[in-house]
């Protein structure tokens, strides 16, 4: 794969790549033991006994130190969420890769160090910072409906302001629409990654120019949606474009899908941008960058990824990001 790399780090660098524990406060650990091994033959009753079961796929203990301090920070990463979340039904568990491998087969589990998350008739990897605060939250966004529903001008004005997330709206009849419904579905398959809203209201539709049964999707920092053609669509119609066109231009590094951001795999220019939002100066990078994205929006060949040293304020050096 032929690719370039360009560095931008915009005056204010601060760091190596770990994200703040900042928002949820954390408990010290308890001592209880909340994570279950899980094998043969326990593994269905986990399955049925949770509303969602979260899965660290791991590589059998070794006599390495250095494994096994990084195996034990893990397991105290799942018992602390576990901790934290012990009054929703989530499950948390780890499975042996050589140990249990036929169980892995089955569960679907394919890439060791991951963790799955299983949620009615979805698997979800989870690709973000494994820490427990990105953990929990992470999850509790999985307990929430796929679709958040916009009722009046004041919960539009908060739609308009999610600008660095990849988003979809729709307009239809009702909660029992079957166009709504196929939305609803199409949803669970990138929950949480990407946000689905809806809206029964007329007047909510009108300002946004929705026809009935209509989607618009949002691309992260564009002033404009793209209309998805061919309304009323189905479930597989909008999961087919949603994977076709949800690699944005411009995207923001974040601590729960930080992975995925580094897994692009597209021939062409990747650039890296450092700016800090809060700055003066990054404010104006940042808007350059953005002017930039909205002019290559259809360039498949340019990929940027900001990261703000706010969000990430150990980072010491951007070369370290390629190590």
């Amino acid at each position: 794969m032929k690719t370039v790399w360009l560095l931008l780090p915009c005056l204010y660098l601060s760091a190596c790549l770990c994200s703040a524990e900042e928002g949820l406060e954390f408990p010290s650990f308890d001592g209880k033991d909340r994570v279950i091994d899980i094998d043969a033959k326990n593994y269905k009753k986990a399955l049925k006994k949770y509303d969602m079961l979260c899965l660290w796929y791991h590589e059998s203990r070794s006599s390495s130190k250095e494994h096994q301090k990084q195996f034990q920070m893990t397991e105290m990463v799942l018992e602390l969420a576990a901790q934290v979340l012990e009054d929703k039904d989530i499950g948390f568990g780890m499975v042996d890769s050589k140990k249990d491998a036929k169980v892995a087969k089955k569960l679907g589990l394919e890439e060791e160090g991951s963790i799955y998350v299983f949620k009615d008739e979805h698997v979800i990897e989870f690709d973000g910072e494994l820490s427990a605060d990105t953990l929990v939250e992470f999850l509790l966004d999985l307990l929430e409906d796929p679709v958040e529903l916009i009722s009046n001008t004041l919960e539009l004005r908060a739609f308009d302001n999610i600008d660095e997330d990849i988003k979809l709206i729709g307009y239809f009849k009702d909660e029992d629409s079957e166009h709504f419904k196929a939305f609803q579905e199409a949803a669970e398959h990138f929950q949480p990654y990407i946000k689905f809203f809806a809206t029964f209201d007329k007047g909510v539709a009108k300002q946004l120019t929705l026809k009935i049964n209509e989607v618009d999707f949002y691309e992260p920092f564009m002033e404009e949606p793209v209309t998805i053609p061919g309304k009323p669509h189905t479930e597989e119609e909008i999961v087919d474009f949603v994977n076709e066109h949800k690699r944005p231009t411009l995207r923001k590094l974040r601590a729960e899908d930080m992975f995925e951001t580094w897994e692009d795999d597209m021939d062409g220019i990747h650039i890296v941008a450092f700016a800090e939002e809060e700055d003066p100066d990054g404010f104006e990078f940042l808007e350059i960058l953005k002017e930039v994205a909205r002019d290559n929006t259809n360039n498949p060949d340019l990929s940027i990824v900001w990261i703000d040293p706010d969000d990430f304020p150990l980072v010491s050096c951007p070369h370290s990001f390629f190590q």
